[in-house]
């Protein structure tokens, strides 16, 4: 009787092996994505202690405001006004919707390429993890990204 699968003998058996073991060098790149995501915590936060020192009439906290968002004006701006107000928010929910974009590509891209994360039955598990696959990904992804664009687009809309 002969062996249905002689490939299991061939001297090329270790390739396959190695080849597939490659998605594991996706994880350092997993890692930096946590990374940027607590760079990115960080930045909300400051933003928004900046939002609410400037509510109390800090004109430095203002100052930083009115320069992380890039607003432009003839007059200076010396109290929080509706537009600031509207353009630090839209920031904070940019930051928000980039964050939420990281954690698709991280925990989406994990699963669906490197190592399934048996998460069945964890109360936290999130409803769309359950059926994740590379084209589920890449619509959320791109969702996500048109939304992203869009807060920027009126950003720019507002400050010209």
């Amino acid at each position: 009787m002969s062996d249905p699968s002689p490939l299991k003998n061939s001297p090329l058996r270790p390739l396959p092996k190695l080849i597939f073991a490659s998605r594991w060098l996706q994880l350092p790149l997993y890692l930096g994505l946590i990374a940027a995501q607590a760079v990115y915590v960080v930045h909300f936060l400051v933003e928004l202690l900046h939002l609410i020192e400037a509510a109390f009439g800090s004109q430095t906290a203002l100052q930083a405001l009115i320069s992380s968002i890039g607003y432009k004006t003839i007059t200076p701006i010396v109290t929080l006004n509706e537009t600031v107000i509207m353009l630090v928010v839209l920031a904070l929910i940019d930051v928000v919707m980039i964050s939420n974009l990281l954690i698709m590509v991280i925990v989406g891209g994990y699963e669906t390429f490197v190592s399934r994360m048996d998460l069945e039955g964890h109360p936290d598990q999130p409803e769309w993890l359950s059926h994740v696959n590379a084209s589920v990904l890449k619509v959320k992804l791109a969702t996500a990204i048109i939304g992203i664009s869009s807060i920027h687009l009126l950003k720019t809309f507002i400050n010209a």
